[in-house]
Order: C-alpha cells, then structure tokens, then sequence
C-alpha cells in the first residue's frame, strides 16, 4: 500500500525524478527519462511485486521527521526509535554526468539502531524480474533485465534472496553507512564506484548555486524558493523540455478513472512554469525551453500539437497496464498519453 501522495518527497537530477515515502521506501523511479520505464512503481502497486528500495530502522513504528537542505533537493530524514536510538537518512540524486545515480546516506545520531534495506527492483513498470549478480570486485550487486541494468554498492553486507535483496547492519553514532545505486545500459560495464561525499557536496553546490540566483523579494521567501527548485527539477536538461509532472496515472479522485500520463511536455503548463521561473530571475530555462519549442514544433503549423515528449517527440501512443493496480486501486494505469 502506497503512503499519502502528499506524503512523497521528490529527489531529482533534472532528467527524472525519484519519490521517497515518508516510511523510507523509494516508490517510483524511471530510469533513465522521466517517461522511461519504472524500475520501481510501488507508487501504482506495493514494493513487493512491482519494486521500491526500502531503508529505515528495524523499529515497526519510529519516529520520523524530513526536512529539504535549504534551496536544494537533498533530503534529510531522521528516524528515532523507541529506544532512544536516532539515524538520519540523507536521500539525493546528484547533478548527472555520464551516469545517473541514487545516492542514500545513513548516519548515526544517537545510540546503537539496527537497521534494514530492502530492494526489490522490477523493471518495465513492475513487470521484470531481473537477473541478479555480484560484482566482480564484491563491492556490490547489478541487477540486469532487457536494456536497463542497475548496479547498487555499499559497505553493508547484502544478501540475494531471489525476489528482493537484502541488507541488515547496525549503525552507531557517529557511523556512516552510504549506499549508490547506478543506472547504466545493460550492454555496457557496470559504472565506476562514485564518492558518495563528493557526490554530496556537489549537489548541495549545484542546487546552491541555482537557487541562489532567485530574485524573488516578497512574502513566503522559503515556499517560493521550494517551489522553484521543484519546478527546476521538472526540466530535462538535455533539451529544455518542462514535464508537466514526473508522474503517470495518480488519479484524479481516488477510485476514479481519469488517471493520465502527466510525465510530457505540455505548451500551455510549460508556459505557465516559465512564467513563474522568469518573474523569480531565471531567464536561461526560458532560452533554453524556446529553443525546444522551435525543434518541437518544426514542420507545418497546421500539424502542431498540444504536448509533446522530454525531446520534442509527437507520438505519444497511449496504452494501459493490466498488472498495476493503480494508486489506492485506482484502475486503468495508462502510459503515454494520447491527449
């Protein structure tokens, strides 16, 4: 069972976008575009059969408290258990290069906590089970199913139980036990080890250094500036394009059947997004979208439409999932949109 959509918190690298419940468990992520396939879609399902990954106490029922590093998309979540015992989860996707990373950092803050991690990756909307081995060097475990590949490292021991894999260790204060999983194509090595620290002050750096250029003067400073970090995180890099969400099939209202593909690039919300980022300083992301509107749009007026992909695409062939059961049961889960 999903948590409360309001309860997610988003982490992105300005390419996709990963979700985080409040228990700890990463619900959705499309690996390697916003409308990718998911190789976790708890969000439309549960974690079990159709992949999230999983970290907090062992504790059934901790305490928890979440907050964003000012300006940036790093997210810091501290669990307190009944014992006494405090952790601190720092969740982040650094800025990409040549691979996309999902970065998580457990750090101890009080006490002795044991804690538990589980992946359970499920590429294609939930739909593969990957084929699941160690790495060569034992740093780590890749998981591999048609194109994709993920490879998850970390200095916790992991064990392999065929359908999730699994890691149970202890954190003491001050202990730090970091854990990166990576996204590569399957035909390609598995990506070099990252530094998680480095990692982290880049992307506390980046999203600094992009948050800092806000000229914003008014009321509700924080709010503004969290909303356009969020609205940043929307962008794809690569060509400009604005999604109008990093989501598909989250319904209308719970039950209903109007649940569609928002993971596009609408002109009329795109234009509304720019407005905003705009009014706030940020001129380049507006630059950047226009010159994507004029590849998007390319060709004959007469054959422009209302939306298009992340890279300008025009087919976006709408058909539905029968295996997800959709948020809260929600049904159909539909992918592309044929709007």
């Amino acid at each position: 069972m999903p948590c409360r959509i309001e309860d997610y918190a988003l982490l992105g690298d300005c390419e996709t976008v990963a979700l985080v419940a409040r228990d700890g468990s990463v619900d959705w992520l499309c690996w390697p575009r916003f409308d990718s396939g998911a190789c976790f879609a708890a969000l439309l399902g549960t974690r079990e059969a159709h992949g999230g990954w999983r970290i907090a106490p062992a504790d059934p029922a901790p305490r928890v408290t979440r907050r964003y590093r000012d300006g940036t998309l790093i997210l810091e979540s501290e669990f307190a258990t009944a014992d006494g015992g405090a952790v601190t989860l720092v969740d982040f996707m650094p800025p990409r290069g040549a691979v996309s990373d999902l970065v998580r950092i457990v750090s101890g803050r009080r006490g002795r906590v044991a804690m538990r991690m589980e992946l359970v990756v499920r590429f294609d909307y939930g739909s593969l089970l990957p084929w699941v081995t160690r790495l060569a060097d034992g740093s780590g475990l890749r998981a591999v199913a048609g194109p994709d590949a993920v490879v998850l490292r970390t200095t916790a021991p992991l064990r392999d139980e065929g359908a999730v894999i699994i890691a149970e260790f202890m954190v003491s204060a001050g202990e730090t036990v970091p854990f990166v999983l990576a996204y590569s194509a399957s035909h390609l090595s598995p990506p070099e080890p990252v530094d998680y620290e480095a990692a982290l002050a880049d992307t506390q750096t980046f999203w600094h250094e992009w948050s800092g250029q806000c000229t914003y003067v008014g009321e509700w400073p924080e709010a503004v500036v969290r909303s356009l970090v969020t609205l940043k995180a929307l962008t794809f890099r690569p060509t400009g394009g604005i999604v109008a969400a990093p989501t598909t099939s989250l319904p209308e209202q719970i039950g209903g059947v109007r649940n569609w593909d928002y993971r596009y690039c609408w002109l009329r919300d795109a234009t509304f997004t720019l407005l905003s980022l705009m009014d706030a300083g940020y001129r380049e992301e507006a630059e950047v979208w226009r010159e994507w509107l004029l590849r998007a749009v390319a060709g004959s007026p007469s054959q422009m439409q209302i939306m298009y992909g992340v890279a300008g695409e025009w087919r976006l062939i709408e058909w539905e999932v029968p295996w997800l059961p959709g948020y809260e049961n929600s049904r159909t889960v539909r992918i592309g949109n044929a709007a």
